[in-house]
C-alpha cells in the first residue's frame, strides 16, 4: 500500500526520483498514465494489468468504458526504475499534469501519483473543506 507525500523534483531530463519507501514495489516495473485532475497515476505492472483485465471485461457498446480505455491505455508509458530509482516521464504526460520542477507524489493505496506541486496545494486547498462531508458516501457506515 502506497502511503505519504513527499517532494521530489523532476530533473533537466524530465525524470524523477521515487520515493525511497515506494521503491522496492516498484523495482519490478511501473506503468505511468494520465489520472483524473491532472495528476498522472503510477502502477506497480501487476496492479496496471489487473486493471487492465477489468476493462477489457467491460462489453465494447459501453461507451464511457470506451473512451476511458482509449485516453488511459493510449497515454501509458511503462518501463522499470534505474538503480537509482529514477523513472523517466515521457514529456506529452509531464504536458498533460503541466509538470514543472517542484513536485508531489502522493501514496493512494494502490497507486503513486506525481502533481505539479502548485496544482496539488490548490487541489488539497479546494479539497480539504469537503472532506467531512463525502466521508459516509465513500465508507458507508463511516470510520
Amino acid at each position: 500500500m502506497f502511503l505519504g507525500t513527499h517532494t521530489p523534483r523532476l530533473d533537466e531530463k524530465g525524470r524523477l526520483i521515487l520515493p525511497a519507501k515506494f521503491r522496492d514495489e516498484l523495482a519490478g516495473g511501473v506503468v505511468i498514465t494520465k489520472g483524473q485532475d491532472r495528476c498522472l497515476y503510477v502502477f506497480p505492472t501487476p496492479e496496471f494489468h489487473r486493471i487492465a483485465d477489468q476493462l477489457r471485461a467491460q462489453p465494447m457498446t459501453n461507451k464511457a468504458a470506451r473512451a476511458y480505455s482509449r485516453v488511459f491505455f493510449a497515454s501509458a508509458h511503462d518501463e522499470v526504475p534505474d538503480k537509482q530509482g529514477r523513472v523517466t516521464i515521457p514529456p506529452h504526460l509531464r504536458s498533460y499534469a503541466a509538470l514543472d520542477r517542484d513536485l508531489v507524489v502522493i501514496g493512494a493505496s494502490t497507486r503513486v501519483e506525481i502533481w505539479d506541486r502548485t496544482a496539488w496545494e490548490s487541489y488539497l486547498a479546494d479539497s480539504e473543506d469537503d472532506f467531512a462531508d463525502i466521508e459516509e458516501g465513500v465508507l458507508p457506515g463511516g470510520l
